[in-house]
C-alpha cells in the first residue's frame, strides 16, 4: 500500500508539472494596439512561447497570417520575415494602416508536435487593433475553427479592468470552456510565487462566456483549449490527437498622471 501511495503521488506530481510547464501560447504582438496619425505603421511579432516564463519554441512559417477590417480580408503571409523571439524561430511583419477601422490580425500555425504531451498543437491566434478613432466591429467573429470573441472592447483599457470573452468552437459557444491566462512578462519584472501562479485559469459559463480581471499593465493572453475532432500523424506516422487553441491577446494601459 505504501509503495502504491508513493507511486500515485509521483504520477500526480508528473501530471502537475507537465500541466504547468507546457502552457503554450501562440503570440501575435503588435507594436501598437491603437493607431494614430502619429503612429501609422505597426510591427507585429509572431511566435510560440511561454509568455510569463519567457521560454520560446521554434515556430515554423505559419499556414495563414492575415488581417480583416470591415469584412475585407488581406493576406499578409507573403511579406512575413523570419526573426527571433526569446532566441527561437519567429516571424515579423510591418503593416501600414491607411484608413480608420478595427483591424483583427489572425495567425494559423502549422501543427506543432509536442512529444511531452503526445499531441499536435494548433493555436488560432488573434489580436485587435483600433485605428484613427474607429471602434466598430471588435465584437464580431472572424470565422476561424476556434476563437475568443471579445465582449469587452479589446483596446483602450486600463490595468485592473475585467475582460470578458466568448469561446467559440466551429462557430458555436463552448459551455464550461477552460481558459488559461498569462501576462507577457516581457521585461522580466515579475516572478511567480508558485507554479500555480504562472498560468491563471478561469472557466466559462454555460454560454461559453468568461470574465477575468487583469491586475497589471501589459499584454495579456487568453487561451481556450479543446480537442479537435480529427487526428494528425506524429513523426513516427501514428495517428494522434490534436489540441486546438483559441488565443486572443489584448493590451492594458497604466493610468497616466498629469
Amino acid at each position: 500500500m505504501k509503495k502504491l501511495h508513493i507511486a500515485s503521488i509521483s504520477t500526480a506530481l508528473v501530471t502537475f508539472l507537465a500541466g504547468t510547464a507546457f502552457a503554450h501560447f501562440g503570440m501575435v504582438i503588435p507594436s501598437e494596439n491603437i493607431v494614430t496619425p502619429e503612429k501609422k505603421n505597426v510591427t507585429l511579432d509572431i511566435s510560440f512561447s511561454h509568455p510569463f516564463e519567457l521560454k520560446g519554441m521554434d515556430l515554423a512559417k505559419p499556414k495563414q497570417f492575415y488581417m480583416t477590417v470591415g469584412g475585407e480580408k488581406t493576406d499578409l503571409l507573403p511579406a512575413l520575415k523570419e526573426s527571433k523571439v526569446l532566441d527561437h524561430q519567429a516571424w515579423k511583419e510591418d503593416v501600414a494602416i491607411k484608413r480608420p477601422g478595427v483591424y483583427t490580425f489572425v495567425m494559423e500555425p502549422n501543427p506543432y508536435w509536442e512529444p511531452a504531451e503526445d499531441i499536435s498543437i494548433i493555436h488560432y491566434t488573434k489580436t485587435v487593433i483600433a485605428a484613427f478613432g474607429d471602434d466598430q466591429g471588435w465584437d464580431e467573429p472572424v470565422g476561424i475553427a476556434t476563437e475568443i470573441v471579445p465582449l469587452t472592447r479589446p483596446f483602450g483599457n486600463y490595468a485592473g479592468n475585467s475582460f470578458s470573452g466568448k469561446v467559440l468552437l466551429n462557430g458555436k459557444p463552448v459551455p464550461g470552456a477552460e481558459v488559461e491566462v498569462e501576462l507577457y512578462n516581457k521585461d522580466k519584472k515579475f516572478e511567480a510565487p508558485s507554479d500555480y501562479h504562472v498560468t491563471q485559469v478561469v472557466k466559462a459559463d454555460e454560454n461559453g462566456v468568461f470574465t477575468f480581471a487583469c491586475p497589471q499593465p501589459g499584454w495579456w493572453g487568453f487561451a481556450a483549449l479543446n480537442e479537435a475532432d480529427y487526428k494528425i500523424k506524429d513523426p513516427d506516422g501514428n495517428d494522434k490527437g490534436v489540441e486546438i487553441g483559441a488565443v486572443l491577446w489584448i493590451y492594458l494601459d497604466e493610468y497616466k498622471k498629469k
